[in-house]
């Protein structure tokens, strides 16, 4: 109970631009959260002891990481503003219409683009990219371009 009022106080909160008093409650409340990370306003992180996020990674305005799973972030990772990482889903052939969970993993180098999902159970391996408004529905092979809903590979990423 006491992360959601965390949560909606020095996270959601977009007057909020310090990323140190993120880091500090991230890692109160069980995340492991690397160096020079920068954790942008107004973001929303449901469980913060099921999230580890790398050195150097970039979390964007608005990005929300809805972790009814465990999340792992790599190194160097960008999350875009408005960017989802979805962990949960639900089973539509059930009457009961049961919760399904699914972690997420985003390797060294992934860049998820602006107002883009990553459905449960994707791994977006090394360097991949999921351009703006695109949806991850299975796993981003790595130094690949991602585009569409769902996301198909469009090209070959080539890093100079």
């Amino acid at each position: 109970m006491l992360w959601f009022f965390v949560n909606v106080f020095v996270f959601q909160n977009r007057w909020n631009a310090s990323s140190a008093s993120k880091v500090f409650f991230l890692k109160l409340f069980g995340a492991k959260i690397g160096k020079n990370v920068v954790l942008k306003p107004n973001i929303n992180i449901k469980y913060p002891w099921k999230l580890s996020i790398g050195d150097n990674s970039w979390i964007g305005e608005k990005v929300w990481i809805d972790n009814l799973g465990t999340v792992s972030i790599g190194k160097n990772v960008c999350l875009s503003q408005g960017a989802m990482l979805l962990c949960g889903n639900h089973n539509y052939k059930k009457e009961s219409f049961d919760l399904m969970v699914g972690d997420i993993t985003l390797e060294n180098g992934v860049w998820i683009g602006a107002h883009s999902i990553v459905s449960p159970n994707v791994t977006c391996f090394s360097h991949s990219i999921l351009t703006v408004n695109s949806v991850a529905t299975s796993n981003l092979e790595a130094y690949t371009i991602y585009q569409g809903t769902p996301a198909k590979a469009i090209r070959k990423r080539v890093i100079e």
